[in-house]
């Protein structure tokens, strides 16, 4: 378990199993993951893999929530949060992330590499969803959901948060000028950074294979545990899936591995 300073607190991360089940629907398998928490407190959710596209969410939004409605939207890499009632079929909007303010609503994000994360208020069971890559953690669209849930009246002891499968560290390289102005937007919107040793770490690490290259790792989900913590969400609340859509070249569509434009499906019901 890898453990960080955030403050004065000294902060665990681990990255852990989501659980896998396959359903049939009329003969056809579909298989999808679960976190634990979420599955612990009764929230019904699903990151699906690949055998699952657009064409489909109807029928498989039917398994979870059988009178619901399907809210989707066009995703921007974006910080633009809209409650769901805004983005139902026929009327999408561009938005990463959607709130539901209906009792009868599925939540739909799309990923093939970034992270698909949910959360959901174990209280009022009012629930979100964000599609979130690297220009999602630089426009900080992490603050602005939990923005949202600030307006609901929820306590932060009682918000928990998912994050679904998305791309590892391994394969996420960027060179370095991108980094050093992902973390300048990420962190502290400075107009120079200088990394400390530690800062180095934690967000990258140069690989002695691709020195050549000027190649560095990027760990998405690790920054967004951090800006969890930031935003005083207990660390215990959270759960971080560690499967990666890029090795998993069975289950998931990966952009870095093969640029398509296939998509797996994330599912939370309000």
């Amino acid at each position: 378990m890898h453990k960080f300073r955030l403050g004065e607190r000294t902060i665990p991360y681990k990255e852990i199993y989501f659980s896998k089940t396959e359903i049939f629907i009329q003969n056809k398998a579909f298989e999808y993951y679960s976190s634990p928490i979420l599955s612990q407190h009764r929230f019904a959710h699903a990151y699906f893999t690949n055998s699952s596209s657009e064409n489909l969410i109807q029928l498989l939004g039917n398994h979870f929530n059988e009178n619901q409605v399907n809210c989707i939207s066009n995703q921007i890499h974006s910080n633009v949060i809209v409650f769901g009632s805004n983005s139902q079929k026929g009327s999408k909007v561009d938005a990463d992330g959607l709130v539901g303010d209906q009792s009868n609503q599925n939540l739909w994000v799309y990923t093939a590499d970034c992270m698909p994360i949910f959360f959901a208020d174990k209280s009022s069971r009012n629930v979100a969803a964000l599609h979130c890559g690297r220009k999602g953690l630089e426009k900080k669209i992490i603050k602005n959901l939990v923005k949202f849930f600030d307006n609901l009246g929820t306590s932060r002891d009682d918000l928990l948060v998912a994050i679904g499968p998305a791309i590892s560290k391994e394969h996420y390289l960027v060179d370095k000028k991108t980094l050093k102005e992902f973390y300048r937007k990420a962190e502290n919107n400075k107009s120079t950074v200088n990394f400390t040793k530690t800062e180095r770490n934690f967000y990258f690490n140069d690989l002695n294979n691709l020195k050549e290259k000027k190649l560095n790792q990027l760990d998405l989900r690790k920054v967004a545990y951090r800006q969890l913590l930031n935003e005083n969400i207990p660390n215990t609340n959270i759960d971080i899936s560690n499967l990666c859509t890029y090795e998993l070249k069975n289950e998931f569509n990966s952009w870095r591995r093969s640029k398509t434009i296939s998509r797996q499906w994330n599912l939370i019901c309000s």
